[in-house]
């Protein structure tokens, strides 16, 4: 067996409606007192974070909110996240809502305690020293954000970058599905597809592949593929709820190991240029992505038709195809975009997303394939 590693958040806890007795759960396992909700206006404003703020309070906590996060936060949101931690003598921190908040929080709880500049921090562990306490609390079942040691942050107009450290895992991760159940259907098709890419990219990962992370993303789209239509029918599913949290969650403890690739690293450009949810790109490359890696990853693709179709008696050929044609199916029926032009990309902006998608070269270099320039644009093309 090859030697590998695997890192996670220290603790995690699932329980439905858990969110309401927050002040009780980090009572007993933190001495910090001066805590830092992060979040977006949304879910402030619709009083989702009203039971969490009582319960905390109930317990002595002094708290405070920044719901000024906005989704593919630049680099501005998290240094006025920062300014206002600071200026309320925040010793904890605490990410509620999607991807986007729970990366903000990350990178706040190092720069409570860092001197090191922001410019210092991108790349690889390149975080030096120790952090400010931090809980991740998610609002819906698709970045697996609670779950990983990356942050990702708008750097200009169309371009990213990204902190990836051991500081950034959490201490503790909440997972209450009952925040998740006003998520609308077209959020939910998006985040529970994006969950799915996490799990596929991470079985075939050209590096870092572990007997771990494929259990757990075995398990992941079980969980996933199983409920995703009935959480997108039925918002009030309790079960469904919470087996699409719980396989998002999975799902991001597998690619925080075994890390994503090209369907990811075409799906930034469509982010960039066209400030289109992230689940929602990663949805609409995953069925031309599937098909163009079928070359190297067909055996792999076989597996998991056997775990979720038990296609076990018939060739590598037609268990592979019958995985891709099982995960383009259940996008199909989600209700979410089939197409870029359904999006409102322009064909003409296709060059230019497959020469910015080589930029990914820390996502590229984990595809079973090898993706040129020339590859990434037939890619959008048959996106289109």
């Amino acid at each position: 067996m090859k030697p590998f590693t695997f890192d996670t958040p220290g603790s995690m806890h699932m329980e439905w409606g858990s969110a309401r007795r927050l002040g009780e759960l980090l009572a007993s396992r933190f001495e910090q007192r001066n805590l830092l909700i992060v979040t977006d206006k949304f879910l402030h404003e619709n009083g989702l974070l009203d039971p969490a703020k009582e319960s905390l309070k109930a317990q002595g906590f002094t708290v405070s909110v920044f719901d000024d996060v906005v989704a593919d936060p630049p680099e501005a949101v998290l240094m006025q996240c920062v300014d206002r931690a600071k200026s309320a003598g925040a010793d904890i921190v605490l990410g509620l809502g999607g991807g986007s908040s729970m990366d903000v929080a990350k990178l706040v709880a190092v720069m409570l305690k860092s001197e090191q500049p922001l410019s210092e921090l991108y790349g690889i562990g390149n975080v030096k020293g120790e952090r400010a306490p931090l809980i991740q609390v998610p609002t819906t079942s698709g970045t697996g954000s609670e779950v990983t040691n990356i942050t990702i942050l708008t750097t200009g107009e169309t371009t990213k970058m990204g902190v990836v450290a051991q500081q950034l895992y959490a201490d503790l991760v909440l997972l209450d599905g009952e925040l998740t159940v006003g998520l609308p259907a077209g959020a939910t098709a998006a985040t529970g597809i994006d969950a799915m890419v996490h799990a596929i990219e991470s079985y075939t990962s050209a590096h870092k592949k572990n007997p771990l992370s494929d259990a757990l993303a075995k398990e992941a789209l079980t969980l996933l593929t199983n409920n995703l239509i009935t959480a997108c029918t039925d918002g009030s599913n309790r079960a469904a709820r919470e087996a699409m949290l719980l396989g998002s969650n999975l799902a991001g403890q597998a690619f925080s190991n075994s890390p994503v690739a090209a369907v990811h690293a075409l799906a930034y450009p469509l982010g960039g240029h066209y400030h289109l949810p992230h689940g929602l790109t990663n949805a609409l490359m995953l069925g031309p992505v599937l098909r163009f890696n079928m070359a190297a990853a067909a055996p792999l693709y076989a597996e998991l038709a056997d775990h979720l179709l038990g296609k076990s008696d018939a060739d590598v050929a037609t268990r592979s195809a019958a995985f891709v044609e099982h995960m383009q199916d259940l996008m199909n029926r989600s209700g979410a975009p089939q197409r870029l032009r359904d999006v409102e990309v322009t064909e003409e902006s296709l060059p230019t997303l497959a020469k910015d998608a080589m930029l990914q070269t820390r996502l590229l270099q984990n595809n079973p394939v090898e993706v040129t320039e020339a590859d990434a644009l037939a890619l959008y093309k048959e996106a289109f």
